[in-house]
């Protein structure tokens, strides 16, 4: 089965409403939506380009305060997903529950109107000590019609536990909304999505926020989305059948074809998925001393 996905590079920019926000969100749906494709992917906290109109003199207490736009941001995902006839990844967005957990969910909107939810399961120091949110405690696979799909949230790619679970319980795709500051910490990700490709035979899309808010915390990013592949002979060159242009608005397209995951994950130059052994992760480490 092949699969076209596209990734956004959402370009965040000062906007002065509601409005603002969900005509940029049209125009890059439109887009994406023009090339058919069976998944669009936002990136991590792209809604807290809202920020950029609300008080954010305390940035903690306004990114709770961002959880009086969640309806309206899902009634709008929920109408683009249907009009475009796609599975949108809407990114994530910071949400408030009932019990005062904040928490950082990815959703997941389907053309039949289903909205599904992904919480981020590990924060960075930033999201524990600047915007004191909570973490997930569980992860999820959906089966999809075009394929098996987890998501994982920025750094929770860089814990191969997490990407294992899922590919263990048959992910064929993992989708990695980030949103980055700085070279380093996007790397840190990219990386991690080639290793995770590669150690667990999928396809993994990623995609980041670029641009810039007069927000603390949010002053600078710096992104790039790509698809990524094992790396193998059925599949691109460097493991990357697509990848934008760094830091600027960008759409990314790419089609994956199910079916080489596959015959590779059997037939494979390696064979990771089948290759693991268990008996010796589970003994202890033996420590030699030396000297």
């Amino acid at each position: 089965m092949i699969v076209r996905i596209a990734a956004v590079q959402y370009l965040l920019r000062s906007i002065h409403d509601w409005a603002g926000f969900e005509n940029q969100v049209r125009f890059i749906m439109k887009a994406a939506g023009d090339y058919k494709p069976q998944f669009v992917l936002l990136p991590e906290i792209f809604t807290t380009q809202l920020l950029s109109f609300m008080d954010t003199t305390d940035v903690s207490a306004a990114v709770r305060n961002m959880n009086d736009y969640t309806r309206r941001y899902k009634d709008l995902m929920l109408e683009l997903a249907h009009d475009w006839d796609v599975h949108l990844i809407g990114g994530s967005h910071p949400t408030l529950h009932e019990d005062g957990r904040l928490l950082n969910t990815a959703y997941y909107f389907t053309p039949g109107g289903e909205i599904f939810e992904q919480d981020k399961i590990h924060r960075t120091r930033w999201e524990r000590e600047k915007w004191s949110t909570d973490a997930g405690d569980q992860l999820r696979l959906f089966e999809t019609p075009f394929g098996r799909i987890a998501i994982l949230i920025c750094y929770d790619i860089e814990f191969p536990e997490l990407a294992r679970m899922v590919c263990e319980a048959g992910a064929d795709i993992l989708f990695v909304p980030s949103c980055t500051d700085d070279r380093q910490g996007f790397l840190r990700v990219r990386y991690c999505c080639h290793a995770r490709a590669i150690e667990n035979q999928v396809f993994v899309a990623m995609t980041s926020t670029v641009g810039n808010l007069p927000v603390e915390g949010l002053g600078l990013h710096y992104g790039q989305a790509s698809i990524i592949t094992p790396s193998d002979f059925p599949f691109a060159r460097d493991g990357i059948a697509a990848e934008g242009t760094p830091n600027i608005e960008q759409i990314v397209v790419a089609d994956v074809d199910l079916k080489d995951l596959e015959s590779n994950r059997l037939n494979g130059t390696t064979i990771p998925l089948y290759d693991k052994r268990k008996d010796v992760y589970e003994h202890p480490v033996e420590v030699v001393k030396i000297g």
